[in-house]
């Protein structure tokens, strides 16, 4: 068993890890050779205004009213320059959107292996091809294009991390200060002489990032005054810096200017996914080679945007978010990013259209060196025989698309000069023999553990056959139809799983299913106030799933009264403990008064917090060491307990509830409390259902104890109702992930939830809060189930068996799901579902000693054991 064990949580390790290595694979290439227009360029800098989290409708609606929010940037469209929206890409993250803008490639898949948190593959950027860049502002984006870039000719100044405070009273200082010491620099660089040289060289950058409309929309949403005003201060301060630079350069016309965001936000302030207010973004150029506004009668965009705006007139012109780093190079003459796959917008350039043939020419050529490299190295790395070119573009068509184009252009026929869509193939050779094609194709030694590691799994499954086989024995005594029906509802209920992975309220199927199991069975007769108290748990946790994803419709007042309900439910406990019991224990009673105190304190510091970030005065130190010492003592607590079985599941109920009231916005503080009711409800439901297999131990749920040390002898041969017990175990957990939200995307999780332990920013802290939040319901499943286990004699041998098969038949499903394209939540959600199902048996074993941790070990504050009667 053991030997089976260890070999278990191997292959599930390893084939959980395999899509990384599989899916997950960059798909840059190095090697190319720059690529520039030979042609003078029409600006001398280029200056990049990049608002985080602006939304396109934010900047370019009027205000309630009737006034523009960006009279400057509106005035830029009328009279100065060219403007649309910038289509980006999902994830609509800042990292990525900042690539995409700068570098002109979207989401590197394998920064999967970095957290999200940056690209593991070094890459070209129009920072790294400029011959000076100065950027402001935020450190997590300004130091991305600086890492690993050689030379010094990158300079970044950037304000603390600490100052990305969500629960900062005014947030637009992000800003402002970027603006500030813009002017500053400039200022420094008419007194010295070095740095005023390399400010008036060419092919320079000025970078401002600005934080603080993406900082107000988190915290605040984007419908929110304060979002709003920043759009204003935005405005103001590049009216300034324009001002600044166009004084500072004597009107030489040799600057120009672009202005868009990173991503926009969706109305209950998050972003990553691909709602039209998260992909669509401003987008407005100007000055040296840009086209000046153009007045048109008729536009070609069906959509209201535009009478919306007030836009119809002013021709609008869309872009893709990647298409903006090859306008960048092309303005300021730089060679195209290596990585770039974005196509030139030539409608924005007031050029010769020699200039623009020859830019278009120049980036098909850029797209094109990447095509040749990934082509030379799939053929390097694939028997010759397998290796199938990519016919539409082998090596003959690709010259005479060049001669063509090249003729084109010498003959001034420039709108015949257009670059082909390149689009790269890749061809995998799967081998059919494992072992011999392996080998001759030098492939990986990842590949090798892939295709041999299942063989000692089925020797070890074989050695270790017996509970198998006694399970199949006890199918065969059913007659076939009913065995039938029996693998029809197994088969039903594993495709109920698979799907409430993608649809929430297949686990609201899943559960009325459940209310209406003790109607086919003999627990309704038998038992009928536990069927009805099965029935009213299970109905009412079913209404979870359809409610909306946690953070989106925030309410303290469900916060409020889930504590009043906890509290309410601990008084009857502690009235019926006291009257069932001979006597109370003091330390017992003062630990249930002390866990209720917990309750009370949590609610005063979620509703005390909540009031205080409303009227802008942060996060009160008070609450946040209560918050604190609440979070630490919930670890604790129940390990004072009595190990009786009710009592010890309580206490362990009331010190979760506490901290998981700290970490709740809204209506997701009641589930804990519904699902632990349902919990208790069914520990009585299985003790009850093993009358049916005339198993003859049974004692009451209020006299069993948790340091029970059962004897082995005693544990029964597996039974059928078993298999639903393990089912039961696999749909409450998944229900425990799932019900309140899609753990799978932190798009779908509200930074409010730790604002009453922390408000600035920090990724880590802040995970780990939310994993917690996430790990609670799911340690209260895995205690009741301990409670299960003890009730009903089930092994847990036996358990680990069945949820191991019904885990890894849904991993069949989600192994071919997993996706390496879309954005972040459908890529995360992708991959979560089958890391989850195949990780269930290996966090099972962890959980599982987690709860067997905190149901039956008992702290002895007096130094010795006490014997309580009950």
């Amino acid at each position: 068993m053991l030997l089976f064990f260890i070999l278990g949580l191997l292959v599930h390790f390893v084939f959980f890890g395999s899509i990384f290595d599989i899916y997950f694979t960059s798909p840059l290439v190095h090697g190319m050779t720059p690529q520039f227009t030979p042609l003078p360029p029409p600006a001398k800098r280029l200056v990049l205004f990049v608002a985080d989290g602006l939304r396109a409708d934010t900047l370019y609606e009027f205000d309630e009213n009737g006034n523009t929010r960006a009279p400057f940037i509106r005035n830029i469209i009328m009279h100065e320059g060219s403007w649309g929206i910038s289509h980006t890409r999902v994830p609509t993250e800042s990292r990525p959107g900042h690539v995409a803008l700068i570098a002109g490639f979207y989401e590197d898949v394998s920064a999967v292996a970095k957290g999200w948190k940056e690209n593991p593959v070094g890459f070209d950027s129009l920072v790294n091809e400029s011959k000076y860049t100065w950027s402001w502002g935020s450190p997590d984006i300004l130091t991305m294009f600086a890492k690993g870039v050689g030379g010094d000719h990158i300079y970044t100044y950037s304000y603390d991390a600490e100052s990305e405070d969500f629960g900062a009273h005014d947030v637009t200082k992000l800003d402002t200060w970027v603006f500030d010491n813009v002017k500053e620099f400039f200022h420094a660089a008419r007194n010295n002489q070095s740095l005023f040289s390399k400010v008036n060289e060419e092919k320079i950058v000025f970078f401002l990032h600005l934080l603080g409309i993406d900082t107000n929309g988190h915290a605040h949403r984007p419908t929110s005054r304060e979002y709003k005003d920043n759009v204003k201060v935005v405005d103001d301060g590049i009216k300034e810096i324009v001002s600044m630079l166009e004084h500072f350069y004597g009107n030489d016309g040799k600057t120009a200017f672009i202005f868009t965001s990173d991503h926009g936000m969706t109305d209950w302030g998050f972003h990553g996914a691909g709602h039209p207010s998260e992909t669509l973004t401003p987008f407005v150029s100007w000055g040296a080679g840009i086209k000046y506004p153009q007045k048109v009668s008729a536009q070609k965009f069906d959509d209201a945007f535009l009478k919306e705006w007030k836009l119809e007139n002013w021709k609008r012109q869309d872009i893709h978010q990647a298409d903006v780093a090859p306008l960048m190079a092309s303005l300021i003459g730089v060679p195209f990013p290596l990585n770039s796959v974005g196509i030139l917008p030539i409608d924005y350039l007031n050029n010769t259209d020699l200039f623009k043939a020859e830019s278009m020419f120049t980036n098909a050529m850029q797209i094109l060196e990447q095509f040749k490299v990934k082509m030379t190295q799939k053929k390097e790395a694939t028997l010759p025989f397998f290796f199938t070119p990519f016919k539409l573009l082998s090596e003959s068509k690709q010259l005479n698309i060049l001669r063509k184009a090249r003729s084109y252009i010498k003959q001034r026929k420039y709108d015949e000069a257009k670059p082909s869509h390149l689009l790269p193939c890749c061809f995998i050779a799967v081998s059919v023999l494992v072992a011999f094609f392996l080998l001759i194709q030098d492939c990986p030694w990842t590949y090798y553990v892939y295709c041999l590691l299942p063989m000692p799994i089925w020797y070890a499954v074989l050695r270790e056959f017996q509970v198998i086989q006694d399970f199949v024995l006890s199918l065969l005594t059913f007659p076939p139809s009913q065995l039938v029906g029996y693998l029809f509802v197994f088969t039903l209920g594993i495709e109920v799983l698979v799907l409430s992975f993608f649809y929430r309220y297949m686990l609201t199927a899943g559960l009325i299913a459940f209310a209406c199991w003790p109607f086919i069975t003999q627990l309704w007769t038998r038992a009928k106030s536990i069927s009805l108290s099965w029935i009213f748990f299970s109905l009412l946790l079913a209404v979870f799933p359809l409610m909306p994803v946690v953070g989106r419709k925030p309410d303290i007042f469900l916060v409020m009264g889930a504590g009043l309900l906890v509290l309410l439910l601990s008084l009857c406990v502690v009235t019926s403990l006291i009257r069932r019991k001979d006597h109370f224990i003091n330390e017992e009673l003062l630990l249930h008064l002390f866990q209720m105190l917990s309750i009370v304190l949590s609610m005063c510091v979620v509703y005390t917090t909540h009031d205080s970030l409303l009227k802008k005065q942060g996060l009160p130190l008070f609450n946040q060491i209560i918050s604190w010492i609440t979070l630490a003592s919930s670890f604790v607590l129940p390990l004072l307990s009595p190990t009786s079985l009710f009592e010890r599941l309580f206490s362990i109920l009331l010190s979760s509830m506490s901290a998981y009231l700290l970490l709740s916005t809204g209506y997701e503080a009641l589930f804990p409390l519904v699902l632990s009711c349902l919990m208790f409800v069914w520990i009585q439901v299985e003790q009850e259902t093993l009358q049916q297999l005339s198993v003859s131990y049974k004692q009451k749920v209020t006299s069993l104890q948790f340091t029970y040390n059962p004897d082995i002898t005693q544990f029964r041969q597996i039974y059928l109702d078993d298999v639903r017990r393990a089912f039961f175990l696999v749909f409450f957990l998944v229900t425990a992930f799932f019900g309140t939200g899609n753990i799978a995307s932190v798009n779908s999780f509200d930074l409010a939830s730790v604002y009453c332990f922390l408000t600035v920013f920090s990724p880590f802290m802040m995970g780990a809060l939310m994993m917690w939040k996430i790990l609670i319901p799911f340690v209260l499943v895995m205690c009741a189930f301990e409670a299960v286990q003890l009730t009903t004699q089930l092994s847990s041998k036996s358990l680990f068996l069945m949820v191991l098969i019904i885990s890894d038949i849904m991993a069949l499903h989600f192994f071919f799901l997993v996706k390496d394209y879309g954005s972040w939540l459908d890529i995360g959600t992708s991959i979560s579902q089958y890391v989850i199902v195949m990780s269930m048996t290996i966090v099972l074993v962890f959980l599982n000693g987690l709860a067997h941790l905190l149901t039956t070990k008992k702290l002895e504050l007096c130094g010795k054991p006490k014997s309580h009667l009950i």
